[in-house]
């Protein structure tokens, strides 16, 4: 199996307007800088930086966001872009490739807009915000033979790939179960004072916050959710009455992490609040291996563990930034010991999310220019959002079980991608 993305000569069809611009940008590609745009400048619209920073042979030519004050202060990234407020504008700049980094319940009409246009798409995750969503946005990449990437940085973090790296040596033995424990500590900042707390625009968070972890757990077990359970509420945000919301600003400019404590302190949250703060979801995965994921917002604490338990032993990580380590114990039985048979430390990178996010964009650019297998994976992707969506179904439900739809032979053979 493999978690590579194949190149797009792969036999599919294509609309021969979008063939025809999708290989004459790669054909100019080949030889100069792909031009790139970044598309929505909130919080991840500042991703596009690490092409200059990395000397990349790319150039982010063109920024579209709709809100003036946001387009002026891109100026300070990306001092030599032009500047768009509709992205229908970008259709005329000549562009190779461009970074989605607006709104999620945007993602699935903007990236099918694009590889309409024979434009390679980075899609920061989610995919989109419905499983239906996904698949349309997977079968416009097929039709088009235009690239398609979906930023999934979590893969290229030092902690998961540590625990990736052991899982895949075998230190533990066949992997049969893994949980995850997500301490999401600024929550209410993060996600309860502006869009994303509208389900409307995210469905809720076990799929917009937790798209990243449903990822990685198929990852390291290698296989996707089939069927899921869930149950949680909006416990503790939804009795804050200072609402009001955040106007156009963005989370950079209200947060302060020493301010809002206790959580029923906050003030200013979104008018809409109707996402669950706090969610457990149980998962049963394609090729039997048993998950968890739990998911709460008002912890003092901010940080994931993940625990991975296999025919011959069990490994946990403890911190996930700067410092943290891997212990695995798996050479005998005993009671409880906190000295491990082997502790890894987690290597530190510069750059956001542990130095995952430069990585990112490196690999983007790779893939664009010569179809370099890719860490990420946009079946992956779409197996996340299916996997949120259907625990967000159930949890509705007061539980009831969930099967996650099955992906279409025909767009799994294109993409040619397998947890693994």
């Amino acid at each position: 199996m493999t978690l590579s993305q194949t190149r797009d000569e792969s036999g599919a069809r294509q609309a021969p307007d979008a063939r025809r611009k999708s290989d004459a940008r790669r054909k100019s590609s080949a030889r100069e800088h792909l031009r790139l745009a970044v598309v929505g400048l909130g919080l991840r619209g500042t991703l596009g930086r690490h092409v200059a920073e990395q000397g990349l042979p790319a150039r982010v030519v063109a920024v579209c966001d709709p809100v003036t004050a946001r387009r002026e202060r891109s100026r300070e990234c990306y001092p030599e872009a032009a500047r768009f407020a509709d992205h229908r504008r970008l259709f005329d700049v000549g562009l190779d490739g461009v970074v989605l980094t607006t709104p999620d319940d945007t993602h699935e009409e903007l990236a099918i807009a694009f590889l309409e246009a024979g434009v390679a798409v980075f899609v920061d995750k989610p995919l989109a915000i419905t499983t239906a969503g996904c698949d349309r946005v997977l079968a416009t990449a097929r039709r088009t033979g235009t690239r398609l990437y979906v930023g999934h940085n979590m893969r290229h973090m030092p902690v998961v790939r540590t625990l990736r790296e052991l899982v895949t040596e075998g230190v533990i033995g066949e992997v049969k179960a893994v949980w995850c424990r997500h301490f999401v500590g600024h929550g209410g900042d993060f996600y309860f004072k502006d869009w994303h707390a509208d389900r409307r625009r995210t469905t809720g968070l076990l799929l917009q916050k937790g798209a990243h972890d449903l990822d990685v757990i198929h990852w390291l077990a290698g296989g996707y959710t089939a069927r899921t359970q869930a149950m949680g509420g909006l416990t503790v945000y939804g009795d804050i009455t200072a609402r009001g919301g955040q106007g156009e600003r963005t989370m950079t400019e209200w947060f302060d992490p020493e301010a809002n404590w206790p959580p029923t302190s906050l003030t200013g949250l979104n008018d809409v609040v109707d996402v669950e703060d706090l969610s457990m979801m149980t998962m049963r995965l394609d090729n039997g291996v048993f998950a968890t994921y739990q998911q709460c917002h008002f912890t003092p604490d901010y940080w994931r563990n993940y625990t991975v338990i296999g025919t011959h032993g069990r490994l946990e990580n403890f911190g996930d930034t700067e410092g943290a380590v891997v212990k695995v114990w798996n050479s005998r039985r005993s009671g409880y010991r906190a000295d491990a048979d082997l502790v890894v430390e987690v290597p530190s990178d510069d750059g956001g999310h542990g130095g995952a996010d430069p990585r990112l964009v490196a690999e983007f650019v790779d893939f664009v220019r010569d179809g370099i297998p890719t860490l990420t994976s946009p079946v992956a992707a779409r197996q996340a959002v299916a996997a949120g969506c259907a625990a967000t179904d159930s949890l509705r439900a007061d539980g009831v079980p969930v099967d996650v739809p099955a992906l279409s032979r025909e767009l799994a053979d294109h993409f040619a991608t397998e947890a693994g």
